[in-house]
C-alpha cells in the first residue's frame, strides 16, 4: 500500500538534503522539534497543514511545489502497481481518466507520463 506520509517525508528529506541542510537547522527555522521533523521525514508521523507550511517555509520552497512532487510520486507508484488490475474483470474496473469526460488528461502532467516511460 502506498502511504502518503511516506512519500511526503521522502520529498521533504530530498529537498533538505539537496540544500545541504541538517535536520537541526531546518527544525530550528521551522520551529518544529528535531525528533518530530525526523519522524515526518521517515513517514512515521502525519504532518498537519500548518506544520507542512512551516517546514516548507524553512526550506524556502512553496508548499504547492512539495505537494506537486508528492502527487507525481504517488501517480508513478499507482501506475507501477497497475498490473494488479489485470486480475479485476473488465466490467468491475473504474473508467480510466482519459475516458472520463472533463477529467485531467496526462497531457496536463506530462512529467508523470515521462516517469512511467523511463
Amino acid at each position: 500500500m502506498i502511504l502518503l506520509r511516506q512519500l511526503l517525508g521522502d520529498v521533504l528529506r530530498r529537498l533538505r538534503m539537496r540544500q545541504g541542510r541538517t535536520l537541526r537547522e531546518v527544525s530550528t527555522v521551522a520551529r518544529v522539534s528535531l525528533g518530530y521533523l525526523s519522524e515526518v521525514e521517515r513517514g512515521q508521523k502525519e504532518a498537519s497543514s500548518e506544520l507542512l507550511a512551516s517546514i516548507c517555509g524553512a526550506l524556502g520552497v512553496p508548499l504547492s511545489q512539495v505537494l506537486r512532487e508528492v502527487s507525481d510520486q504517488f501517480a508513478l507508484a499507482e501506475l507501477q502497481a497497475a498490473p494488479v488490475l489485470a486480475d479485476v474483470p473488465e466490467h468491475e474496473r473504474l473508467p480510466l481518466a482519459e475516458s472520463v469526460p472533463g477529467s485531467i488528461s496526462d497531457s496536463v502532467f506530462p512529467e508523470v507520463k515521462d516517469m512511467v516511460a523511463a
